[in-house]
């Protein structure tokens, strides 16, 4: 199949790093289905990136948005062949361990685990049906524990250590069936998350989440987490 037979679904994709993947996406040939949480924002990142572009009410933290926006997916597309979970919250202020902000925990875990979990969920097993689909899930370096030295905000490293062992499970589970999945660190970029003076730009952040989306047939691929196109340490 084309590019272009394919259509490809990221979350928190109507900003930053994810409205960057969506057009470079679209750019490769993809049908990219935009999911935000406000509609007025996916909307308008569709018309930044183009007519391949379709927006979705998407809030990752509801598990009946996630079911609305994928069976809204079905009908505009047929299915969902790439995921691109980008959707995430860094909520930490200067609190570190051993002290706890249980609030700020739960809400992070909600949006950078559950909710990725929860997409991967409505649209992975239509792709092991099909015998073919790209998993993503962006993360990040601080969720490393190689790569672990401080406690700076420890519910979002704790998120994106969670995220990296679902990634591991999930392309263990799914060994075999045509299915790849992986996670991608897209370095400090300048985005709403980032701020403006990170020092790498939203193309170069979102190279390695579109590459592995769009990782060929015959590639094997999977389970790995991976900056610049290189592997990092789990």
């Amino acid at each position: 199949m084309r590019h272009g037979d394919r259509t490809a679904l990221v979350t928190g994709g109507a900003s930053g790093i994810g409205l960057e993947i969506g057009r470079q996406l679209a750019d490769r040939g993809l049908r990219v289905l935009v999911g935000a949480r406000k509609r007025e924002a996916a909307e308008e990142a569709c018309r930044t990136i183009g007519p391949a572009a379709l927006p979705l009410t998407l809030d990752v933290t509801s598990a009946t948005s996630v079911d609305e926006a994928v069976r809204e997916a079905r009908d505009l597309t047929g299915g969902v062949d790439i995921l691109v979970n980008n959707a995430g919250v860094s909520l930490d202020g200067e609190l570190r361990p051993p002290y706890l902000d249980e609030e700020i925990l739960r809400a992070t875990l909600d949006t950078n685990l559950t909710g990725a979990w929860r997409v991967a969920e409505a649209v992975v097993p239509g792709m092991v049906e099909a015998g073919y689909g790209r998993v993503v899930n962006v993360t990040s370096s601080y969720g490393s524990l190689s790569l672990m030295d401080s406690g700076r905000r420890p519910a979002y490293r704790i998120s994106k250590a969670a995220l990296n062992a679902l990634t591991r499970m999930l392309a263990a589970e799914l060994a075999g069936t045509g299915v790849l999945v992986n996670a991608a660190d897209p370095g400090w970029t300048r985005s709403g998350m980032g701020g403006p003076s990170a020092p790498r730009g939203p193309e170069e952040g979102a190279d390695t989440p579109v590459w592995l989306a769009t990782l060929p047939e015959g590639d094997g691929t999977t389970g790995g987490l991976f900056a610049d196109r290189r592997p990092l340490p789990w």
